[in-house]
């Protein structure tokens, strides 16, 4: 049988879904893309935002139209936080929790008429982890447990889940309800994690979780503990770190990495408004003074002559409730200081039961929309003066596969994207390279 995998959201879902993979072929199943005529289909759905609810219930329409026959599994945010919601959507057969590898496989097998005993490595509890997720069921903070996931459909790149859920509460985020409280892998079992992805010929791990670097809630070890027993593993020759909140990026972790490890000068930092007054009402742990102080740290430590610029990716929302045109010209102001290499800019979206959906000073979406541009504006600048500060510097280039103009793509350790002509001996291979 063949069955399609439909993921949305971020690179954490595509782990799980990765990884749900995996199980499926155990079982005998055949992966195939969504328009192969699968004959089953299994969508890993999003919620962070109002537009993520909307995209997966068009996707799961758009199936349903392609195949009416084939059962529709969906699992992930969307459906953590509104199961009866998507159980509703025309061709869905079944919604299950997020995170429950057993009860989607084998579940999902059942659904198929396939016994469970099928799929290899699924133990008797996870097997009879079969119901389905319905309204008011303990959502997943109040369970616990993590959902151990790594990607394996690259050459060259995997994400490696070693953290799940978030303490946070930020007043516009849904996330905690959805993931729940933050928990962690162990570093042995990342570090095995990790071995097996060596032994796929993969050379780069990429760490994500929904709070990174929160992890040790779980075990009582900490990220840097973790750092420091990854870089020990031998066949990966990069990492990254998908997204880590500043306060949790500390001096101890930034000098180890300088000191010479497989950690690239390459950063993802949530900073979300540029202005105090907003990062106060939010909930958000840290000032702006606090956040370019780090961003400081980080260039004093890993930037010298003859080393390539650090690349910070920042995450920025515009149109909080409350940010009025001066709040937002802080926000563009600071950004203009910090100088990073890229922005990732979020229009606010309202979501239900969160302290922020019924706040004063709620910000028209045509407004989110114009403040939107102009970071996006500052955005491609700000990212083609970075390119061009590097012109000059060698960097170790990771080359992957062959794009559609006949060339070869690849990232340096500072995720500048080059290109050469395509040569099949150096897919999957590092070069040093001048830029």
């Amino acid at each position: 049988m063949k069955i399609a995998f439909v993921t949305l959201g971020c690179k954490l879902n595509y782990a799980e879904t990765s990884t749900y993979e995996r199980g499926f072929v155990a079982a005998g199943l055949e992966p195939v893309g969504w328009r192969d005529g699968a004959d089953v289909f299994l969508v890993n759905t999003c919620t962070v935002t109002e537009t993520a609810g909307k995209k997966c219930r068009s996707e799961i329409r758009k199936l349903h139209r392609l195949n009416p026959a084939a059962p529709i599994i969906v699992t992930g945010c969307y459906a953590e936080m509104k199961p009866g919601e998507v159980g509703a959507i025309e061709g869905v057969s079944r919604v299950f929790r997020s995170g429950e590898k057993g009860a989607v496989v084998s579940g999902t097998l059942a659904i198929l008429g396939l016994s469970h005993s099928a799929a290899a490595g699924l133990s008797p509890q996870a097997a009879s982890a079969m119901k389905p997720a319905a309204e008011g069921d303990s959502p997943a903070a109040a369970r616990g447990g993590i959902f151990e996931a790594y990607s394996s459909g690259e050459r060259t790149r995997s994400f490696l889940k070693v953290q799940d859920g978030c303490d946070n509460f930020c007043r516009y985020c849904t996330v905690p309800y959805a993931r729940g409280r933050s928990r962690n892998i162990p570093v042995c079992e990342a570090v095995r994690q990790a071995g097996e992805i060596a032994a796929k010929g993969i050379h780069e791990i990429v760490l994500t979780g929904v709070n990174t670097g929160d992890f040790g809630r779980t075990s009582g070890e900490s990220f840097l503990d973790l750092l420091k027993a990854l870089n020990e593993v031998e066949g990966i020759d990069r990492y990254r770190i998908s997204s880590i909140e500043p306060n949790l990026l500390t001096e101890e972790i930034i000098d180890w990495i300088a000191s010479g490890t497989k950690f690239q000068p390459h950063f993802h930092i949530p900073l979300q408004v540029g202005c105090d007054e907003l990062l106060a009402a939010m909930g958000r742990k840290y000032t702006t003074q606090q956040f370019s102080s780090r961003i400081d740290y980080i260039r004093k430590a890993m930037e010298g002559p003859g080393k390539p610029l650090v690349f910070f990716g920042i995450d920025v929302m515009v149109g909080l409730p409350g940010e009025t045109p001066e709040l937002f010209e802080k926000t563009r102001s600071f950004l203009e200081r910090l100088h990073p290499a890229y922005i990732h800019i979020f229009p606010y979206s309202k979501r239900p039961g969160t302290p922020a959906a019924i706040m004063p000073g709620q910000v028209p979406q045509e407004v989110k929309s114009q403040r939107a541009a102009v970071l996006e504006q500052l955005c491609a600048r700000l990212h083609s003066e970075f390119v061009a500060a590097n012109r000059g510097i060698r960097e170790t280039v990771l080359w992957e596969s062959r794009e559609k103009d006949g060339t070869m793509g690849g990232y340096t350790g500072n995720y500048i994207r080059l290109s050469r002509p395509y040569d099949p001996s150096r897919v999957n291979t590092m070069e040093e390279v001048l830029i």
